[in-house]
């Protein structure tokens, strides 16, 4: 016969559990678990066994912990996490890939019946179609102004009709009604709220963004440092560039208005003495354009003329 632990045993046995896991891992999920079963609970654990820990608990237990483990080995990097201990939330410590034990436990959703007093998570509409209730169960349908007609001994729906708005409760003609249709409207699972990294923590959102993502919002950020730097005339490797640039238009635009030469300003020199230069290419490839053209002209051979009856040896008219 297993020995029943006290509170107090079972209160330190946690403790000493939390504390091992803050010693072995530094990435934290923090996930909302409202509506998510035992047996769906048990299912996440199993998927996720190898490099995560799902751990549940009361709020105030856990702070508890996380503030006896701070004072006793003087590391702070897990404070943050106390700050997000609010709601029906769990922590899922793991060594794996943030966004793939994210997908992992998104997996792990289950259909459920929309109960009376839920607030929707989402729209419910109701498709049209045979609904497979005899005549008898109008009155549901009367009574949410769902359109309806006799079908074959059965009631069917005309139209697709928006039962329930995403954040509405869920009343009980509602609940009754999707219950006598069969349909299970809402899914619920962990979903991830808030992650930690090594003291940090940020959006799950982060973690869907890409490696073009990043290079994009980094070359945004170069730009205006750039534009920045240029507009304060304070030099920046980010601005280097065109200053350089800026500085030789600079040079060049002198060279061009005095005396003063070399060699490329020489060049643009002549260019301004004779613009025809510039239009040098433009002939050529005109040239090259007409002659691709003559060669359609030739391979046209001109139609033959239609001859008249009279060639063909007879007239519309007798002589």
């Amino acid at each position: 016969m297993a020995i029943k632990r006290t509170k107090a045993e079972k209160k330190q046995a946690y403790d000493r559990k939390l504390c091992s896991l803050l010693d072995e891992y530094t990435k934290v999920l923090i996930a909302l678990a409202d509506n998510v079963g035992s047996k769906q609970l048990q299912d996440i654990r199993r998927g996720l066994r190898g490099d995560s820990v799902v751990l549940m608990g009361k709020n105030t237990l856990i702070r508890r912990c996380i503030k006896a483990y701070a004072d006793k080995t003087g590391n702070h990097t897990f404070d943050p996490l106390m700050d997000l201990l609010v709601g029906n939330v769990g922590l899922i410590f793991t060594k794996g890939d943030l966004k793939e034990v994210r997908e992992e436990v998104a997996k792990y959703k289950v259909g459920a019946p929309a109960r009376v007093g839920l607030v929707a998570p989402v729209d419910v509409v109701v498709p049209p179609g045979n609904t497979g209730l005899d005549p008898s169960q109008t009155s549901f349908f009367q009574v949410l102004n769902i359109p309806t007609k006799i079908n074959k001994g059965t009631v069917e729906i005309i139209t697709p009709v928006e039962l329930i708005k995403k954040g509405d409760k869920v009343g009980s003609s509602e609940s009754a009604l999707l219950a006598k249709l069969g349909i299970r409207p809402f899914s619920y699972g962990l979903q991830i709220i808030n992650v930690y990294e090594d003291g940090s923590v940020f959006s799950p959102e982060v973690l869907d963004l890409t490696e073009d993502d990043l290079v994009e919002k980094f070359a945004t950020g170069v730009s205006m440092v750039a534009s920045l730097s240029l507009a304060l005339s304070y030099p920046t490797l980010a601005a280097a560039p065109h200053m350089f640039i800026n500085g030789y238009k600079n040079v060049l635009a002198v060279a061009v208005e005095t005396d003063y030469s070399y060699p490329h300003a020489d060049e643009i020199k002549e260019y301004l003495k004779d613009p025809s230069k510039f239009a040098v290419a433009a002939p050529v490839a005109a040239a090259d354009s007409g002659a691709a053209a003559a060669p359609k002209e030739e391979e046209k051979a001109p139609e033959p003329a239609e001859e008249s009856d009279e060639e063909m040896g007879f007239s519309l008219f007798d002589d």
